[in-house]
């Protein structure tokens, strides 16, 4: 069983005060493998002490310092590595050779790019006639969600601690395992005290705690934007930064001179791993009306190939969802799909057969769906895909912008140019063109309801720093 019922604050595991112990539940078996406490405004209010008083001299750390300790990081996370996968499979459903390469890979593919960044930075620069410094902009409250739990985590850890900043991290009360295993990771490390610290604990209480808290300089979350909305006005009454990684409903275009079946496959393993909870998934795949039933016959056969079931499984695809309250939301959004007069090409309702046990959801594909149906508009946060046809590219290019998010969008072409020239149009924060994967060097964020500020790479860390003028230097 899991033991999340202590925080890390000033380099010490400490019980919080009056916080209340909560069950840890297993997705695939709805049983629950442990503990977490939640923690309480005083949790915060130490947390934030204690980063305090680290700052003063943390933030003084020489680049080559920051770089050293990053590197004890990278050390000691790959001697947690497989312990990390394993919580993660556990606490949130992702099947095991997925944890090992994509869900712990990725925290330290961005312990490995901060490094990247920060060895090329220049943070200081002459204009005109001053000089212009780039300094850590102090304590940083961090919320991260459960979908890729170590990923934003480290995300968020790496270029703060690269810039010199002091933090107090809210990992998901969902998923809080790989979080205690990541603080264990910073102690490891040789992380001075105060510097990173860890308080479990919900939203409302702990969440808001650090939104309002006077001693929190910038509040960094990755979340829903109705979540992001509320830290946002939590943090307005103190002025501090705050930099959201929200929701998506990305489009897939597919052009009509694209290589048609390798494209739409891409797209349904693109929306279906991670069982469709990821904030980027190429959620509605946009097709040239005349290929367009040839696709839906592809992505119907795919779907149908999909092997969901038990992560522990190597024959397993996909796992479960998080929790009964996402399952949930998940099958009203599928049924109401259905009343609006889309057709379940693939899936539907329900729990796919043999998976009575466990929050498991069918690989479902919609056509005849329209942009204007619920399914198009709201983020489903499931394997869902909204297959859309479309007549000429403008009509497709206003399509996927006819959204209230802008996070990413996918465009496959015959030739890069052909995909370039269509990207250029849309209005969201990154493209992918023909199968491209992500890079953990380049920016990460979005447009409009998909938030602001960037993660990952140099503008990543961009993000932690304030800027100072000083003239005739």
């Amino acid at each position: 069983m899991y033991n999340c019922t202590a925080n890390y604050i000033n380099g010490k595991w400490v019980k919080s005060g009056a916080g209340t112990e909560h069950d840890i539940i297993n997705p695939t078996t709805e049983m629950p493998i442990g503990k977490v406490a939640y923690g309480t405004p005083e949790d915060v209010d130490l947390a934030v002490a204690a980063a305090r008083a680290a700052f003063e001299s943390f933030s003084s750390w020489t680049v080559a310092q920051r770089l050293e300790l990053l590197g004890s990081i990278v050390d000691a996370y790959k001697t947690r590595w497989n312990d990390i996968a394993a919580a993660i499979t556990a606490e949130m459903g992702a099947p095991a050779e997925f944890s090992l390469r994509a869900q712990t890979g990725s925290g330290l593919g961005h312990l490995r790019a901060a490094i990247a960044a920060l060895q090329e930075m220049d943070l200081e620069e002459a204009v005109g006639e001053s000089t212009v410094l780039k300094e850590p902009i102090g304590v940083c409250g961090l919320i991260t969600p459960w979908n890729w739990p170590i990923n934003q985590i480290v995300c968020k850890v790496a270029p703060a601690l690269a810039a010199g900043c002091t933090m107090v991290l809210k990992p998901s009360e969902i998923a809080p395992v790989n979080a205690t295993l990541f603080a264990e990771v910073m102690d490891q490390s040789g992380v001075p005290a105060g510097v990173f610290n860890l308080v479990h604990g919900d939203g409302p209480g702990v969440g808001n705690a650090l939104s309002t808290h006077p001693g929190i300089d910038m509040m960094s979350f990755t979340g829903s934007t109705r979540a992001g909305i509320l830290v946002a006005k939590a943090s307005a009454d103190t002025v501090k930064r705050v930099s959201q990684e929200l929701g998506g409903k990305s489009a897939n275009i597919i052009l009509p001179d694209a290589p048609l079946k390798e494209a739409v496959i891409n797209g349904v393993h693109g929306m279906f791993h991670n069982s469709g909870q990821s904030c980027n998934a190429p959620s509605r795949m946009l097709v040239q009306k005349d290929f367009y039933e040839e696709a839906v016959a592809i992505a119907a056969a795919e779907a149908a190939r999909i092997h969901p079931g038990d992560p522990t499984d190597p024959e397993s695809e996909i796992g479960p969802v998080i929790s009964q309250l996402q399952y949930n939301k998940i099958q009203a959004l599928i049924e109401q799909g259905v009343e609006e007069g889309a057709k379940v090409a693939a899936g539907g309702p329900g729990k796919p057969a043999g998976l009575e046990t466990g929050y498991f959801v069918k690989p479902t594909i919609f056509s005849d769906v329209n942009n204007d149906m619920t399914i198009a508009r709201e983020e489903i946060f499931g394997p869902v895909l909204c297959m859309i046809p479309y007549t000429d590219v403008d009509e497709a290019v206003r399509i996927a912008n006819d959204s209230d998010f802008g996070l990413s969008g996918y465009v496959w072409g015959a030739t890069t140019e052909e995909a370039m020239a269509v990207a250029r149009r849309l209005r969201t924060g990154m493209v992918h063109l023909n199968g491209a994967p992500t890079d953990v060097l380049a920016p990460f964020g979005g447009y409009r309801q998909s938030g602001n500020g960037r993660e990952w790479g140099s503008h990543g860390i961009e993000d932690f720093l304030e800027i100072k003028a000083v003239m005739g230097a």
